[in-house]
């Protein structure tokens, strides 16, 4: 996320624990801040503001703050129990780091690993994490700092990593091509410990987990994001990543974000699962949204549209 969309930022750190279950799978929202974020006609440049407007009953307060015009975000945790294991879905932005280039995680000290707990989780409880891509905002508690060094947060877990983003981000892709100079350092503190450490395990195209979780390839907001699919006992749910930002793009799936790589194939992938989501019945889940952070999505004749909200 870029720095200049960060002005006036407050955190919200209210409701930071929730939880619902899908079939036989138990998820746990763990919540590291909530707050009214870019301007909206920044963060979706696509979507114009009587869209916003024509939904304000939807969108405030939760995704929408009309007096300012921002787009309201969280950055947030999934903690899936399934099969016996606990995986992480996206880590967050971490503490102690050095990115210059974005002010609002520069240096950020934060109580995330007491936010954890409250769900239960020890770091040595946690078995899989998933990064859904490798953005500073999904990967910063993939390690934690231990006399200077970078070491994995999570001792006892598999890093599952996109390896397009992994080859893209990483030294061998030149750190992103250096467009943004913090993408070197988040893929030395964030990711490259967990390679050292034998943690990682490089992915494409689809990786099933278990039973009821696989990940599946939606390249386009980077080359390696993905999305996990929940499938049990009939019930069905996506945690999308960062294919959405905010629920205007349910209704305007063309639009990209102003974060996404290759904004065409962006939409591409988010097309797709959208449509998915409607025929399989699943659950929306995306990265940032607020309020219960779950939706459904139904049709409305040729156009995509907001269904119920979780509680």
């Amino acid at each position: 996320m870029r720095s200049d969309v960060l002005d006036g930022v407050q955190s919200d750190v209210q409701g930071d624990v929730r939880g619902f279950v899908i079939g036989d799978v138990e998820v746990f929202r763990v919540v590291e801040w909530r707050a009214p974020y870019a301007p909206t006609r920044d963060l979706v440049p696509g979507v114009g503001p009587e869209v916003w407007r024509d939904n304000r009953q939807a969108l405030v307060p939760d995704h929408w703050e009309p007096g300012g015009d921002r787009a309201v975000v969280a950055l947030q945790t999934w903690v899936v129990r399934s099969s016996g294991r606990t995986v992480l879905v996206d880590t967050g932005v971490g503490n102690g780091r050095e990115r210059p280039g974005n002010a609002l995680f520069h240096q950020r000290q934060g109580d995330f690993p007491e936010r954890l707990a409250r769900a239960g989780v020890r770091p040595e409880d946690v078995d899989v994490v998933v990064n859904t891509h490798i953005h500073g905002d999904h990967v910063g508690w993939n390690t934690h700092e231990v006399e200077g060094s970078w070491v994995p947060t999570f001792p006892n877990a598999t890093y599952l990593l996109p390896a397009a983003d992994d080859h893209h981000f990483g030294p061998d892709g030149g750190y992103g091509g250096g467009v943004r100079p913090d993408d070197r350092l988040i893929h030395e503190d964030s990711i490259a410990p967990v390679h050292k450490s034998g943690q990682a395990v490089l992915w494409d195209g689809e990786h099933r987990i278990d039973e009821h979780l696989t990940l599946e390839s939606a390249p386009g907001h980077t080359p390696g994001s993905s999305v996990l699919r929940v499938a049990s006992r009939g019930e069905r749910a996506v945690f999308v990543g960062d294919l959405l930002h905010s629920p205007v793009q349910i209704l305007h799936p063309e639009c990209s974000s102003c974060f996404c790589l290759d904004p065409g194939q962006a939409a591409t992938s988010r097309r797709r699962v959208l449509e998915q989501a409607v025929d399989e019945g699943e659950l929306l889940i995306p990265a940032h949204f607020g309020g219960s952070g779950v939706v459904e999505v139904r049709r409305r004749g040729d156009a995509l549209a907001f269904g119920r909200w979780t509680p």
